[in-house]
């Protein structure tokens, strides 16, 4: 199942009166994610600064940036979910180029997101963003 795009997340997110249904609609989107398998589970593709463990494998599609992800904690595959519908399947200059904090701005994450799962989620983009400006 392939994502929905970063403008009808947050159009879905904001049919939502409360967080407790955002959170498992967040947590739905990343159920969707395909697993990784443990064989690339390796300290090489975990991010660090992440309070769970986070992995990710980029991979290229012509000139597509693509990204296996997961997490051992349900949220945060979610997360990951969220960031893979602004990063992934996208060139280099697109990623660059995204403005990701306006994204999450939109969907109103800083505030509900614990302080280490905020870093966590930083941690995250940054991975990304540094593997987009390598490619570049």
């Amino acid at each position: 199942m392939s994502l929905p795009s970063t403008t009808e997340i947050i159009e879905d997110l904001e049919f939502f009166d409360d967080w407790e249904d955002r959170y498992k609609y967040i947590i739905d989107l990343g159920k969707s994610l395909s697993p990784m398998d443990d064989a690339l589970k390796t300290e090489l593709r975990l991010v660090k600064g992440c309070q769970s463990s986070v992995w990710i494998d980029p991979r290229e599609e012509g000139n597509l940036m693509t990204f296996l992800v997961d997490s051992d904690a349900i949220i945060v595959r979610g997360l990951l979910a969220l960031v893979m519908a602004a990063y992934d399947k996208k060139t280099a200059a697109e990623i660059d180029a995204f403005d990701i904090n306006a994204y999450f701005t939109e969907l109103d994450l800083e505030r509900h997101l614990s302080p280490t799962r905020g870093n966590g989620l930083k941690s995250i983009v940054a991975r990304i963003q540094a593997m987009a400006k390598a490619a570049l």
